[in-house]
């Protein structure tokens, strides 16, 4: 049955949303100046960015498993306070690694608070109004794409670059005092603790992260190839041993489901070629376009009012559609955005840009709501902690491949794209380019740096297209065609079967 307070407790998991998906995309827009002001590396930054995914994505499963067992909201809460306090320490930073640190620690509060956020979700709103719920919930986070920066973009103009982790101090607060007034406590069946599988989970999922972070930079040394056969071993123990516990952690039957895996896999390939366009998208606003940290702020601003607009088109569709229609054409659209993305050169201004990032989303707003449906009516209330945090590990295990491969893509691309008289100096990344280029007083040697990129960031955006095809694919192959999708079935210790 719906709860009474459900409509309430929404707008606090949307606050928690908020907290959450604002910060990725401030440290984004704050490339540049954490470049220049905390004398970061190329390095140093792709593992600023990458902390946070590496610990999210590595205790997922199991803080989401936890919370299903010692209640859903104190997790929720648990969590908005690590972040709280690691932002806090953040703005403290005065080196690369400090920040890296606190970053992690910031991860390590997201895992706690968003698996519950779509479990509480889940035990509070039928499935009647979940879609409903869910769009709600997808638009907030893309209101993080343009409000998270647009603050961030006026602390940068005004103070240094640590100021943008403030933003995130009021709205844990307030998430925290919401959450003790309003959300309702909700836990699965009480079941025994699986320690066991809790190690395996966090050294199989974080050594695996570390590797593919790792990858493109330190290439295939011994250290990356160690790295992956301890995620190889303990993520095959970890598979062996929940499959003979009776009472297991991860319910390994969730995978038996079509629709549970379709959704998610495709979700994943989403968010691998989204991440490294983000962040190339950036760079181009500020470094080739020239605009500002504001103006770079609110020239995302399209994307996000295009996925609002279209969340609401495509909760209504669904309707009429199945949601493995609008998952399909939804990437379908997404792939055209890309493709116009890629077509930009270095003197075609912003209009085209314009028009990417509307297509791209238009299709994320259709895609969405129909991929939450499926997701949330296929994980059954007492799993609904360890089912999201699942689907949210994929996908962030998803971005952490994208970043590190796409990433290692578009510097290859730029380096290569450079000709052979450009100085070793400029080759690394375009700020350093930039800075060699004021430097030495050679605009010649700005604009080939500007154009080489321009040209990387073409590939990388050709690349993201295919892989939302293959995302539709994907889904058309797998998801099943009934608008709404049966939840996998209980069982009386708290597992799912197919």
């Amino acid at each position: 049955m719906p709860h009474p307070r459900r409509w309430w407790t929404l707008g606090v998991l949307c606050t928690v949303l908020l907290v959450i998906s604002v910060d990725n995309m401030i440290l984004n827009l704050a490339v540049p100046t954490l470049m220049r002001d905390l004398g970061s590396t190329p390095a140093d930054v792709q593992w600023i960015l990458d902390a946070y995914i590496l610990v999210f994505a590595g205790f997922l499963i199991t803080a989401g498993s936890l919370s299903d067992r010692f209640g859903r909201r104190r997790f929720l809460i648990m969590g908005l306070t690590i972040l709280g306090t690691a932002s806090v320490l953040a703005t403290l930073a005065e080196q690369p690694w400090h920040l890296v640190a606190c970053r992690a620690l910031m991860g390590l509060g997201a895992a706690f608070a968003m698996p519950s956020t779509k479990s509480i979700l889940i035990a509070v709103f039928d499935e009647s109004e979940r879609r409903k719920a869910m769009a709600a919930w997808s638009v907030v986070g893309m209101v993080g794409i343009v409000a998270g920066p647009v603050l961030g973009g006026l602390l940068l103009q005004h103070f240094r670059w640590s100021a943008v982790f403030f933003i995130n101090v009021p709205l844990a607060v307030i998430g925290i005092l919401a959450a003790y007034a309003i959300v309702p406590e909700s836990r699965g069946p009480a079941r025994p603790s699986d320690p066991l599988g809790v190690a395996l989970s966090i050294t199989g999922m974080a050594t695996l992260v570390w590797a593919i972070i790792s990858l493109p930079h330190a290439g295939w040394s011994a250290s990356v190839a160690a790295a992956l056969a301890v995620a190889v071993l303990a993520l095959v123990a970890f598979a062996v041993w929940e499959s003979r516990s009776r009472h297991p952690m991860l319910p390994l039957t969730m995978f038996g489901n079509r629709d549970f895996s379709g959704a998610s896999l495709s979700a994943a390939l989403l968010m691998f070629a989204t991440g490294a366009v983000q962040l190339a998208l950036t760079q181009y606003l500020q470094q080739v376009l020239g605009f500002d940290t504001m103006t770079a702020a609110f020239a995302l601003a399209p994307l996000a009012l295009a996925v609002a607009l279209f969340n609401v088109v495509g909760a209504t569709l669904a309707k009429r559609l199945s949601n493995k229609t609008l998952v399909v054409s939804g990437m379908l659209v997404i792939a055209a955005g890309f493709w116009i993305l890629s077509l930009i050169g270095p003197g075609n201004g912003y209009l085209p840009l314009t028009l990417s990032l509307v297509v791209v989303g238009v299709g994320t707003g259709l895609a969405t709501p129909g991929a939450y449906a499926v997701l949330m009516n296929a994980i059954p209330p007492e799993r609904g902690g360890v089912g999201s945090a699942v689907n949210d590990t994929i996908q962030q295990g998803g971005m952490a491949l994208g970043v590190a491969a796409l990433g290692g893509i578009l510097s290859a691309a730029y380096s290569a794209a450079l000709p052979p008289h450009v100085p070793n100096a400029a080759r690394t990344s375009l700020t350093d380019a930039l800075s060699t280029a004021t430097a030495t007083g050679s605009a010649e040697l700005a604009n080939t740096a500007r154009e080489a990129f321009v040209s990387a960031m073409s590939m990388v955006c050709l690349t993201a297209a295919c892989l939302s095809v293959a995302g539709a694919v994907f889904a058309l192959a797998t998801l099943r065609n009934p608008s709404r999708t049966p939840a996998l079935p209980r069982q009386p210790d708290g597992a799912t079967a197919r």
